[in-house]
C-alpha cells in the first residue's frame, strides 16, 4: 500500500473507478457486441429477412447479461429497458453496422487499429460490470458469497451464458456452442473477476475497490487486446488451468486445448471457432464467390 501512496495510484484509482461509463464507454461496448453478432453465420441473412430477429439478438448482446442478472435476482428482466438512452444508442448501432450503406459504418469499426481501441474500452465496461454484479448481490444476499460470484459472473460474461437461447432466435440450435462446456477468455475471467471482487467485498482481499477495478480492468484490456491483434481465441490461463485440473480432477495435460484445436482444423466451419475474424472470413469468401 505504500507503494500505491508513492506512485499515487490510490487517487488515480478512485478517479477512474467513478468516472461514468456512458455514453463513450458504452458505445464502445455496443459497437464491438453487436460487431461480434455480425460475425456470427447467418446473422446478415436474419437482418434482411426478418429486422425484428436481428434486433432483438442484438439487444441480447447489448444487455443479456443485465436481463440474466436480473432474472436471478428475483427483478423483472425487462427492468432495464426502461434506461431510454441506452436501449435507443444500441439500436443505432445495431442499424449502422447491419444496414449502413456500402457498409461503411461497420468497415470503420472493423478496422484492426479501431477495433483494437473499441476492444480495450469494452473490457473497462465488463470490469464495472463485473463489480458491480458483486456489490448488488452483497446487498440482497449479505453473507451469500457464492451468490456474489454467480451474478458477479453472470454480469460480465454477457450474452455469452445465453447464447444458445440468442441462436434459437436467428433458427439456429447448436447445443455443442454451450458457454458453459467451451468457456472462452472473457468467460474464464469474468468468473475469477468476480471472485476477487467477492473477496475484497468480504473483506479477504487488503486492497481498495477501486485499486481492484483499476488492476483488472488494465489486465482484461491487455490481454484482449493482445488477443485480438494476434487473431488468437487461446487462453492465457490454459497452463494452470491444465495443471489444476490435472491435479485435482485427473484431466490430461492439455488435453483441451489439443483436442479443441484438431477439433478446429479437422472443421473449419465449426461453431467453436466462429466467434469473431473467423468468422468474418468466412462471409468474406462468400462475399467475393457472389461477385
Amino acid at each position: 500500500m505504500e507503494v500505491l501512496a508513492v506512485l499515487n495510484l490510490g487517487d488515480f484509482a478512485q478517479a477512474f473507478s467513478k468516472m461514468g461509463m456512458f455514453p463513450v464507454f458504452d458505445l464502445a461496448y455496443y459497437i464491438v457486441s453487436i460487431l461480434y453478432l455480425k460475425y456470427e453465420p447467418g446473422s446478415v441473412e436474419v437482418s434482411r429477412r426478418s429486422p425484428v430477429a436481428s434486433w432483438l439478438c442484438a439487444m441480447l448482446y447489448c444487455f443479456g447479461s443485465y436481463i440474466l442478472a436480473d432474472i436471478m435476482l428475483g427483478s423483472s428482466p425487462v427492468d432495464y429497458f426502461q434506461h431510454n438512452s441506452h436501449i435507443l444508442l444500441a439500436s443505432a448501432v445495431w442499424y449502422l453496422i447491419f444496414y449502413c450503406p456500402l457498409n461503411l459504418f461497420y468497415k470503420c469499426v472493423a478496422f484492426l487499429p479501431v477495433k483494437l481501441v473499441l476492444v480495450a474500452l469494452k473490457e473497462v465496461v465488463r470490469t464495472r460490470k463485473i463489480a458491480a454484479g458483486v456489490h448488488h448481490a452483497h446487498h440482497a444476499y449479505h453473507h451469500g458469497f457464492f451468490i456474489m460470484v454467480i451474478v458477479g459472473y453472470v454480469k460480465g460474461s454477457g450474452v455469452a451464458l445465453i447464447s444458445n437461447f440468442e441462436q434459437l432466435l436467428r433458427g439456429v440450435w447448436r447445443p455443442d456452442t454451450n458457454e458453459i462446456l467451451n468457456m472462452s477468455f472473457p468467460t474464464k475471467a469474468s468468473l475469477y473477476g468476480a471472485i476477487l471482487f467477492t473477496m475484497q467485498e468480504a473483506h479477504w482481499l487488503p486492497v481498495s475497490k477501486s485499486v481492484l477495478i483499476l488492476v483488472f480492468t488494465l489486465f482484461m484490456a491487455t490481454t484482449k487486446v493482445f488477443m485480438t491483434a494476434r487473431h488468437s481465441h487461446g487462453s492465457p490461463f490454459a497452463l494452470i488451468e491444465s495443471w489444476t485440473c490435472h491435479l485435482l480432477f485427473g484431466s490430461p495435460l492439455g488435453g483441451g486445448e489439443e483436442d479443441h484445436h484438431h477439433a478446429a482444423a479437422a472443421a473449419p466451419s465449426s461453431p467453436l471457432k466462429t466467434k469473431e475474424e473467423l468468422s468474418e472470413g468466412v462471409r468474406k469468401r462468400k462475399a467475393k464467390k457472389a461477385e
